[in-house]
């Protein structure tokens, strides 16, 4: 009932159902705009990437020069690339897309020996495990496992992470970013802690090579659950060609699945990419790029234990190009389908050449005997019969395959094989080199930045809000003028 005294509350009138009906939507609309960004910016995290730096030229011209006639080794499956730079693999590590902070650490290293006196190196420097940290306010360094033995004392110290040079980002945003994240030519300059790790040899604030990397950014949350990897039952052994489980004492076992891992030859490959040849390779047929080799698979074939002979064919091919004047080019080498054949202790290494190579030699599909190997170095490990960084001799047919750039006798890169002899053997992974890296618009001397943007859809919600907030007001407006007209 009314109180006397006081008017009695007017019913609601259609403005105020009108302004509930306009407000909810808006801000459901605002919470879609919002909520979804907020909540995936702290999920991207760094998975899979590479990073090219070629530490110091000067450094490495010194290091294989006269003087200190030392070399260098790679380690952790680390690379070449360019005959120029190392290229250091698998990124890992931590991103948040509203600050720009950044943490990626890569797999792989490299030793560097020289001085030798008395069957010891006084020189002995090894980087490893980069990692490259941006903080939220812009600054940015470049950390590493190092272990440098002393020119003084000659004791050897190991630092873990050591800040060895700063980066420069100048002008450069690293906020809001998803893909693969690049950036190229990033100015290095040597730290105090980088100076000590190369012995002194460098003052703190020394130019290094600028470096590049590209890493691929995801979201674990947005990620879908893992598929649990099928069991083989026990009882269920697969059955043969004629329709019978094969017998654990068979005399062969048939091969469908495996991997051959080969670099064919480092230097071969700092030729094409480098400032002679100006070339490059493509992959096809299956074959994958490792970093420092490529992958042949899947295998098919046999192996017998008894005998240790061993017949295994892998699916790909590898085109290197270069040397290219006006439409000719001077290299265009195809390297296919490779095969290991084994007897007893002798092991060979077949594959299908064809094309042009650099003393203008043209072949077509010829099948050839490029390496031999020891075969006595294949086992059975954990359901795999498996060889890792097996020795490859260059035969004679091999140093024609190649334009007899290396002679008869040239020791290749090595070459690792993989192949499952069980169900539930696993071939191991590939180095993760992340996504295929954006080329930055134009070469520069500072840092280049090329992300894809995932502000593009908050920015269109927020518009579709901001829209609908008016259509509220005019239409409140509306409704109020007409009951205060009445």
């Amino acid at each position: 009932m009314p109180v006397p005294g006081r008017p009695p509350v007017p019913p609601r009138r259609p403005a105020a159902r009108l302004r509930t009906a306009l407000v909810l939507p808006l801000a459901l609309l605002l919470a879609l705009a919002w909520l979804p960004g907020r909540a995936a910016a702290a999920d991207p995290a760094v998975s899979g990437g590479r990073l090219d730096w070629g530490i110091k030229q000067s450094f490495l011209t010194y290091v294989t020069g006269p003087i200190a006639n030392g070399t260098w080794a790679l380690t952790g499956g680390a690379a070449t690339v360019g005959g120029s730079a190392f290229r250091f693999h698998s990124a890992a590590g931590s991103y948040d897309p509203a600050t720009g902070a950044l943490s990626a650490a890569f797999q792989g290293g490299v030793r560097f020996t020289g001085h030798q006196e008395n069957g010891s190196n006084a020189l002995d420097l090894s980087i490893s495990h980069l990692t490259v940290k941006a903080a939220a306010d812009g600054s940015a360094a470049l950390y590493a496992d190092v272990s440098s033995k002393s020119r003084e004392t000659g004791k050897t110290s190991s630092t873990s992470q050591a800040r060895l040079a700063d980066l420069s980002l100048s002008g450069v945003s690293l906020k809001n970013a998803s893909g693969t994240l690049t950036l190229s030519n990033v100015p290095a300059t040597l730290t105090p802690a980088g100076a000590g790790a190369f012995g002194g040899f460098y003052t703190a604030g020394t130019a290094l090579d600028p470096l590049t990397f590209s890493v691929t950014l995801k979201s674990p949350a947005a990620a879908p659950s893992p598929t649990p990897t099928p069991t083989p039952t026990p009882t269920a052994a697969p059955e043969s060609a004629a329709g019978a489980a094969p017998s654990a004492t068979a005399a062969a076992t048939a091969l469908d699945r495996g991997a051959l891992d080969w670099g064919v030859r480092r230097t071969f490959r700092d030729y094409v990419t480098g400032s002679i040849a100006r070339g490059g390779w493509q992959l096809g047929g299956g074959a994958a790029d490792g970093g420092a080799f490529f992958r042949w698979t899947p295998a098919h074939g046999t192996w017998d234990p008894a005998t240790r002979t061993l017949d295994a064919g892998f699916t790909g091919t590898v085109r290197f190009t270069g040397l290219r004047e006006g439409d000719t080019l001077g290299l265009d080498l195809t390297l296919a389908d490779p095969r290991l054949t084994a007897a007893g202790t002798e092991g060979h290494l077949t594959v299908d050449v064809s094309g042009r190579t650099p003393d203008g030699t043209t072949r077509a599909a010829a099948t050839t005997e490029i390496a031999t190997f020891d075969a006595s170095a294949l086992k059975t490990e954990n359901g795999l019969l498996t060889a890792a960084d097996l020795p490859l001799t260059l035969t004679a047919a091999g140093a024609g395959a190649f334009g007899n750039l290396y002679p008869a006798g040239t020791e290749m890169d090595p070459l690792t094989v993989n192949l499952p002899l069980t169900p539930a053997a696993a071939v191991p992974p590939l180095p993760d080199l992340g996504a295929t890296p954006t080329p930055p618009p134009s070469p520069a001397t500072a840092p280049v930045a090329a992300a894809t943007s995932s502000s593009s859809r908050t920015a269109l919600i927020t518009t579709l809000a901001l829209v609908l907030a008016a259509a509220v007001a005019a239409a409140t407006t509306l409704v109020v003028r007409r009951r205060r007209r009445s």
